[in-house]
């Protein structure tokens, strides 16, 4: 075991920072064993097999490659539940477990609420709102078969129930229910942010799930919140994770659009990162509605 971390140390040398090649270490060895770290350490002169070095050196090539390691070893974790990953959705970041928490911090004393997420990829929201509150009805659309697949296993492993369905927010239809929570973590990088994307991302992540026209950067903020507008209850509230870029225009957008008590939050790097709007009476989408 200790010959295989010396050998993902040497051969990743130079193509990614010492502490995360060590963190890779970790993660591979951790998922071939089922060891800990602290296992790992008082296990380090156990002899691999064969098939394990194998699994060892193509791990190492895809990383080379610059594949997450999150897809190389197919799971993640998130707001401390498990979750597949697959090519097919984004792999949940830190950033999006911090609007899971604001989400959950403000509404912990309700019962029984109904919370939809657009846009669930893995289904990482949806899933961690459920497991938070249990006798929620939790609903997530996606236009993804792909992701829905993915993220319907991921309620499976964690024995949760949340109803997926097959949903373009951009052309959605009509729906004779509405929910107390909105949450969405939608396209949102301009595609002229390209060039600012890792190769890890940009040639691996799904870009359907990324990106937004550089001349309509607010487009799923916008029709997301024109559908929330006639599918909300008096009092709901809307959730976004957000460019940093676009804090005070999607909150401008919001409040244009009849929202109020518009909320940006920082996330822990200091970047405006999410936003929040309450609808307090039922307007019309008429005014709003634009292409």
């Amino acid at each position: 075991m200790q010959t295989a971390i010396q050998q993902i140390q040497s051969e990743l040398q130079g193509l990614y920072p010492k502490t995360e090649i060590k963190s890779f270490s970790n993660l591979i060895v951790g998922k071939l064993t089922g060891f800990s770290r602290t296992e790992i350490i008082v296990n380090k002169n156990t002899l691999f097999s064969d098939e394990q070095r194998k699994i060892v050196d193509s791990f190492i090539e895809k990383l080379k490659k610059f594949v997450p390691i999150q897809y190389i070893l197919g799971e993640t974790e998130f707001y401390g539940l498990p979750f597949n990953v697959n090519e097919s959705v984004l792999i949940p970041r830190p950033e999006t477990e911090e609007l899971v928490d604001w989400i959950q911090n403000e509404n912990k004393k309700k019962e029984e609420i109904k919370i939809l997420d657009i846009g669930t990829g893995s289904g990482c929201i949806a899933i961690s709102l459920k497991h938070e509150f249990r006798n929620s009805t939790v609903d997530a659309f996606d236009i993804s078969e792909k992701a829905l697949e993915t993220a319907q296993s991921n309620a499976i492993l964690n024995n949760l129930e949340v109803n997926f369905s097959k949903v373009d927010i951009l052309n959605a239809p009509d729906f004779d229910q509405k929910w107390d929570i909105i949450v969405s973590n939608p396209p949102y990088v301009t595609e002229q942010e390209k060039t600012e994307i890792l190769p890890n991302v940009l040639e691996h992540e799904p870009h359907v799930a990324l990106f937004v026209p550089d001349n309509d950067p607010l487009l799923f903020y916008r029709r997301i919140a024109l559908f929330a507008k006639s599918h909300m209850q008096l009092n709901g509230k809307l959730y976004f994770e957000i460019n940093r870029e676009f804090g005070k225009q999607t909150t401008d957008l919001l409040t244009e659009m009849g929202f109020k008590n518009t909320e940006v939050r920082k996330d822990i790097s200091g970047n405006d990162r999410m936003v929040k709007a309450v609808i307090s009476e039922q307007l019309s989408v008429n005014n709003f509605i634009s292409d």
